[in-house]
């Protein structure tokens, strides 16, 4: 890792991935000295035309793990994401190292079950969140859904929950807790439709066998800015309390990547 003299750090490139036109996956190494909770996101970006580009990023891999790993769109014209996508192995990134966030489960009560409702590249920090031991520590069990428009889109959060039950170690610790729902909104799936529509009629209890229940389950959210009000609203119908880092609740939600 290197400091550059506005206080920014640069780490170098060590894989990228390029899942479908529209999403991709980078890897940087991880500085020895740099600590967060699996959850948190961080700023990232590149000098461009002399200037320091940033975004919020959520890192993707969990917090044991020596690699940072970021799960991104692609936009065209985008001002960052444009140059992003254009990454190569030893090419170097800028961030800043301040992790924050609210998707960690310090701001949630404890509880029996958590669902992870995410869509599209909102499943970032639930693939940190389902690696991480504590989260298997503090509930019995973790339920991750992620709905997109094509079964191709799904493909990183299937790979994530594929190589834990292949890992040796935490397919130990996950054993069975973990359950991963990919749906789909637009190609025929096996799971299709909007989860909030499942929430607001009987198939979510159908699928999952109970409804939301204040007393046993707590819910994190990453969206879009539409997904997380409606996430949000059917949360507090259900009677569920919005948590924070200061003051733990029921659920919790994302807004630092909605512009």
């Amino acid at each position: 890792m290197q400091k550059e003299n506005n206080g920014l750090n640069q780490l170098e490139v060590s894989k990228v991935h390029h899942w479908t036109p529209s999403t991709f996956s980078f890897s940087c190494v991880r500085p020895d000295n740099f600590r967060f909770r699996s959850g948190e996101f961080v700023m990232i970006g590149l000098n461009i035309n002399g200037k320091p580009v940033l975004r919020a990023y959520s890192i993707a891999s969990p917090n044991w793990h020596e690699e940072f790993e970021f799960y991104s769109i692609k936009v065209k014209d985008g001002p960052l994401t444009s140059k992003l996508q254009q990454l190569k192995e030893g090419d170097r990134i800028i961030f800043r190292g301040k992790p924050v966030g609210t998707l960690v489960n310090d701001a949630l009560l404890e509880g029996k079950r958590l669902f992870l409702f995410s869509t599209g590249t909102g499943i970032a920090p639930f693939t940190s969140i389902i690696r991480d031991p504590e989260t298997y520590e503090k509930f019995n069990e973790v339920i991750l859904f992620q709905t997109c428009r094509q079964i191709n889109e799904l493909e990183f959060g299937k790979r994530t929950v594929e190589s834990i039950f292949k890992d040796e170690l935490l397919s130990e610790i996950v054993s069975d807790k973990l359950k991963f729902f990919p749906t789909t909104t637009r190609e025929p799936s096996q799971y299709f439709g909007r989860v909030t529509d499942w929430l607001k009629s009987k198939k979510f209890e159908e699928v999952i066998g109970n409804d939301l229940n204040p007393s046993e389950d707590r819910a994190m959210i990453c969206g879009s800015i539409a997904m997380l009000n409606e996430f949000k609203e059917i949360c507090l119908q259900k009677g569920l309390v919005e948590g924070s880092n200061s003051s733990p609740g029921h659920f919790v939600i994302e807004k630092a990547f909605v512009d």
